[in-house]
């Protein structure tokens, strides 16, 4: 059995750990990531092309960590002569205070307008709309799969590595730090940030958390039908009419992807059973909603939601162990944000995150 050691161990390789890593290489620590299966697998919740950048926020605790992500996404820019964020814009409509969410934007400095149902239409001819729509420029969709790429790639490039195919079999905490139990032996580090999604609690079972739900989610990409300028979109809909709030964003070269937000069924992250739910009702969305869409073309997509209940982060540091959970769902683009909170928290004991995000 061999023994090495780390300044920081960050555990788990999807966004939030790759994120965290190449914050702590900006501040001059080299980190060593270790991500249980292998570059691009696709049983967490960090694969494909793209993540809706949804901007649509009022809460002044996530507005200042969408501020800190927005830094961070410029501070990584292009990727193949491609910034990592298509900024096309996002519209919302239907039942909630959008008034209020304009209002916090514009305050921010970000930009925000309201239309009326037929001037979106005019301008989004692929698309119907309930109301008045928000609309924010400063929205669109992250390129996530390039994003990982680009991440590890700056991590190894300033000194840190990732470790793929390398499970931890177990955290202990000791009078030096962390003492990672890896199958070739024991990793030691200072303090060690775990970001497992699925897997927290089964990671850290002695650690006081909210409960954490997993569920497989299953949006679809649909065919385009003709040419219309598409958006990305949030649809908070009738609760009697589909089962959840809608959004969706386009997918160059897979169509345009439309999901429910958080309604698939209760799953084990271990035994998925990739059963998509909800499709008949996503079809129908899709047809009285996406005129500018083939409703019979879904291509459905497997992924994890793991989510509190509230729907808010947890970031918060105990002793030697920082933990960042329950992103799913709303978390891909805050990345570089909640990279730069769990950092700081790594590097410094009496950092704090914002209070909605602490554990009780």
């Amino acid at each position: 059995m061999t023994t090495d050691a780390a300044e920081v161990a960050v555990v788990g390789g999807g966004v939030m750990g790759l994120a965290t890593a190449w914050e702590l290489t900006r501040r001059g620590v080299r980190p060593v990531v270790l991500e249980r299966f292998a570059r691009g697998h696709h049983e967490g919740a960090s694969h494909g092309a793209t993540r809706n950048f949804n901007n649509a926020y009022d809460q002044e605790h996530y507005l200042d960590l969408l501020v800190r992500a927005r830094a961070g996404w410029e501070a990584l820019g292009e990727v193949d002569g491609e910034p990592l964020l298509r900024l096309h814009g996002l519209v919302t409509h239907g039942a909630t205070d959008l008034s209020s969410i304009a209002r916090r934007l514009n305050e921010r400095g970000i930009h925000a307008e309201m239309l009326s149902d037929a001037e979106a239409a005019a301008r989004w001819t692929g698309m119907r709309f309930e109301g008045d729509v928000l609309f924010s420029r400063d929205a669109g969709v992250a390129r996530a799969s390039a994003t990982l790429r680009e991440l590890e790639r700056r991590i190894v490039a300033d000194g840190g590595s990732v470790r793929w195919e390398t499970p931890v079999l177990g955290i202990e905490e000791t009078d030096a730090g962390v003492a990672l139990t890896l199958p070739a032996g024991v990793l030691r580090a200072d303090v060690t940030v775990v970001t497992v999604g699925a897997w927290t609690e089964r990671m850290l079972p002695h650690l006081k958390l909210p409960r954490l739900t997993v569920t497989e989610e299953s949006p679809a990409h649909f065919a385009p039908v003709g040419a219309h300028g598409w958006p990305s979109f949030n649809h908070y809909t009738d609760p009697g009419r589909y089962p959840a709030t809608v959004y969706g964003m386009p997918t160059p070269g897979e169509g345009v992807k439309v999901g429910f937000h958080r309604v698939g069924d209760e799953v084990d992250p271990d035994a998925r059973p990739h059963r998509a739910s909800h499709v008949e009702d996503l079809t129908s969305y899709v047809r009285e909603w996406m005129p500018g869409l083939d409703a019979a073309s879904s291509a459905l997509i497997s992924c994890t939601y793991t989510s509190t209940d509230d729907g808010a982060f947890v970031l918060d540091r105990r002793g030697s162990v920082v933990v960042g959970a329950g992103f799913s769902g709303h978390g891909f683009k805050f990345a570089p944000g909640v990279g730069a909170v769990l950092a700081g928290l790594a590097l410094d004991p009496s950092a704090r995150a914002a209070e909605p995000f602490r554990l009780p």
